[in-house]
């Protein structure tokens, strides 16, 4: 793949990275009693937080507003802050928003286990288990839409909706170009970038980050296909990607269809699951479209499911 292109890419992660922690931070120095390290937005701070005994990882969690449940997955080499830094606020004002810390990202260290969507879904339900919790909305963004896709799959009692923003299901839901690209990802990659300082000031071993890079990708460079199982989940999906993203749209479609959706509303009524692509949107730049996305998803979370037509 083109470097420029590679060098775009990891520059846009590391700006995305630097504006939500640069929002944590700045009201974290408002707040001597509370860690550097724990989300605080907005003067929203943890209900609870601490560590997990799960599938023989200790997970790092934080728990924020009441309501119902609403768990949320970050991408690839993220972490709480970087990821959901500026959306926890606008979430946890009328929810419960549960933020984790995959295997081997920011304070939830790595264990001797292979990466697998598969085993990341098993943590959550693990950690769903462990706050006491029946079921629970279901939000993944990138890496993280991959695992919320497997939550649904392989633990649909404890998944009541269903969101995904810029994640896949098969391989090849990526752009080809995309999809060639993870086998170039190296931790030189990330020299100097707010992923790295994170990967360190977490108490990781800096001599690690090499492996800690290829783990993470590892899970991108096999094929998977699981079509046929997410296009039967049972609990409405709503998807969403932007017009310039790494995931196809003929991928988000798909599923979209098999959902129920490719039919006129006011003849056949709207489907329990939604679409939605993001005019002027790249996939590092989704979950900046606050403006837009939050709305969607709420709506789609607090949503009565009426599939019949309207009526005149």
């Amino acid at each position: 793949m083109n470097k420029n292109i590679l060098s775009n890419l990891f520059l846009a992660i590391s700006l995305l990275a630097v504006a939500s922690c640069q929002m944590a931070q700045k009201e974290n120095q408002n707040d001597s009693t509370v860690s550097k390290d724990t989300v605080v937005s907005q003067n929203i701070k943890p209900v609870e937080s601490g560590y997990a005994d799960i599938n023989g990882l200790e997970m790092y969690y934080e728990v924020f507003g009441k309501g119902k449940p609403l768990v949320l997955l970050h991408g690839s080499f993220m972490n709480i802050p970087m990821n959901w830094a500026h959306i926890i606020p606008l979430l946890a004002k009328d929810r419960k928003v549960i933020v984790a810390e995959m295997q081997g990202h920011g304070r939830t260290k790595d264990i001797a286990r292979e990466f697998s969507y598969e085993g990341m879904a098993d943590d959550v339900s693990g950690l769903l288990k462990h706050l006491k919790i029946d079921s629970a909305d279901i939000l993944g963004y990138s890496m993280g839409g991959g695992v919320a896709f497997q939550v649904a799959v392989r633990h649909p009692e404890q998944v009541r909706r269903l969101v995904v923003l810029s994640g896949t299901y098969t391989h090849d839901g990526w752009w080809p170009d995309v999809e060639a690209s993870f086998a170039t990802f190296t931790a030189d990659m990330f020299k100097g970038t707010p992923i790295q300082e994170q990967y360190e000031r977490f108490g990781n071993d800096p001599a690690h980050f090499p492996a800690f890079v290829k783990k993470v990708i590892s899970i991108d460079l096999k094929p998977y296909d699981w079509s046929g199982d997410v296009k039967n989940i049972k609990a409405p999906v709503f998807m969403a990607i932007g017009d310039a993203d790494g995931v196809r749209y003929e991928h988000a479609l798909e599923l979209f269809r098999a959902q129920g959706g490719g039919k006129m509303g006011d003849i056949h009524g709207l489907p329990k699951s939604r679409l939605a692509i993001i005019p002027g949107t790249t996939h590092i730049g989704l979950i900046q479209r606050t403006d837009w996305l939050i709305p969607m998803i709420t709506d789609f979370l607090d949503s009565k499911l009426n599939s019949a037509p309207p009526t005149f």
